[in-house]
């Protein structure tokens, strides 16, 4: 009987090859395999607060789901949801946006899945400051589209200066991304900033996702201020440390509207029915856990730049808001991926890898501080050691132990 002919190689979609892995997850990870061989990891590598959701988000999930509210929603969202949300932008920005421009999506992710599809073509170009966060680049890469990096530095505080933005841009420029409060520096851009950026031309996409994390008077501009053509991106994660409950919006312009709504039935459908119910009772009673967690968030922000500079990081000004501080590791090796991971196995510290922000943050490590203050003791303590005997190496054998 004749051999059967060889199945031949599977021939994979470019598009996934495109994306390059998100390194704080490949930590995060590598760390879970550590933690189930014993391991006890302190956790600085994502931006996961160590703080409780407000009581009466939960409340209102757990209420929801014991009235087996667990059907689909309308693709937008629910209605009082968006209402909630509306009203809360007006409160944060004195600027009332009508319920028809948003829409409600299963985390800040999907908000970002959902615009790009909506503006980003083959052979489009998009600008983005750097460092960046990671999936800015990979979304465009995945809709055929070109990332085009303008670097800001950590001389002038990672702002972004908009005559570098301008010189970028192309016939084939489509969009500028911009956010701020900034992942992973903590710059938060003047308003002046965002002002010329969205007169620049190509559509302006804001990832706000950050705001209410700002620290020492620093003021956060949203493009919501500045006119109805950008796209604005929000969510729960971070302002009220729900980010297991991946529910965000975006606030579009209104002639996108329809299209955003069309790929979210076929993309997504709808987000869920009862964690919306906790994302309305988080904007109607969640004030004061977001006080008190930005408030904890400042303290610990200055204990870990402290420390931080103590083990001999380099960091300037302290983060303007988000939650993470993007410090100078060369004195301990150029490559910033192998020294994360051979923290994580050795001092058993997640952080995440500079280059995962872009060639602009090789040589730095990005830590997390919105964690209680015993994690963020731990990891300092079990990192000094470590960090003593890396500092004593030949610098060609620093930072090795990568994966």
């Amino acid at each position: 009987m004749p051999a059967a002919n060889p199945r031949p190689p599977r021939d994979w979609a470019a598009r996934s090859d495109a994306l390059e892995p998100f390194l704080a997850m490949e930590v995060l990870e590598r760390a879970a395999e550590l933690e189930r061989a014993g391991i006890e990891i302190a956790h600085l590598e994502l931006g996961e607060p160590e703080f409780a959701p407000p009581p009466a988000a939960l409340r209102a999930c757990a209420d929801a789901l014991a009235r087996d509210e667990t059907n689909y929603t309308d693709s937008r969202g629910l209605w009082p949801l968006r209402e909630a949300i509306a009203a809360d932008l007006e409160r944060r920005f004195g600027r009332s946006v009508p319920v028809d421009r948003i829409l409600v999506t299963q985390g800040t992710s999907s908000a970002m899945t959902l615009s790009f599809a909506c503006l980003i073509g083959a052979g489009d170009e998009v600008l983005i400051p750097t460092p960046h966060y990671p999936c800015y680049p990979n979304f465009v890469r995945f809709y055929g589209g070109e990332p085009v990096f303008v670097p800001t530095s950590a001389a002038e505080g990672w702002h972004v200066d908009p005559d570098r933005v301008a010189a970028a841009i192309t016939p084939r420029t489509r969009a500028i991304v911009v956010g701020s409060p900034a992942n992973p520096t903590g710059a938060v851009q003047p308003l002046a900033v965002v002002e010329r950026l969205a007169e620049l031309g190509p559509t302006l996409i804001s990832d706000e996702i950050y705001d209410g994390l700002v620290y020492d008077g620093h003021r956060m501009t949203s493009a919501l201020s500045l006119g109805d053509e950008s796209f604005v991106l929000d969510g729960f994660s971070k302002r009220y440390a729900m980010t297991g409950f991946r529910l965000g919006w975006v606030v579009a312009p209104e002639a996108a509207m329809r299209r955003l709504q069309v790929l979210q039935q076929n993309l997504f459908i709808s987000p869920s029915s009862f964690v919306q119910r906790a994302g309305i009772a988080a904007l109607e009673e969640g004030a004061a856990m977001a006080a008190e967690m930005l408030e904890a968030c400042a303290e610990r922000r200055s204990l870990l730049v402290e420390g931080l500079r103590r083990l001999g990081f380099g960091i300037g000004r302290e983060p303007e808001g988000a939650f993470y501080v993007l410090a100078d590791a060369s004195s301990f090796g150029a490559d910033s991926r192998a020294l994360a991971f051979e923290l994580l196995e050795r001092a058993h510290v997640g952080i995440t890898p500079g280059i995962d922000f872009g060639e602009a943050a090789e040589g730095r490590l990005r830590f997390c501080y919105a964690l209680g203050k015993d994690t963020i003791e731990t990891a300092l303590g079990r990192l000094e050691p470590v960090l003593e005997e890396i500092g004593r190496r030949p610098n060609g054998q620093r930072g090795g132990g990568g994966r």
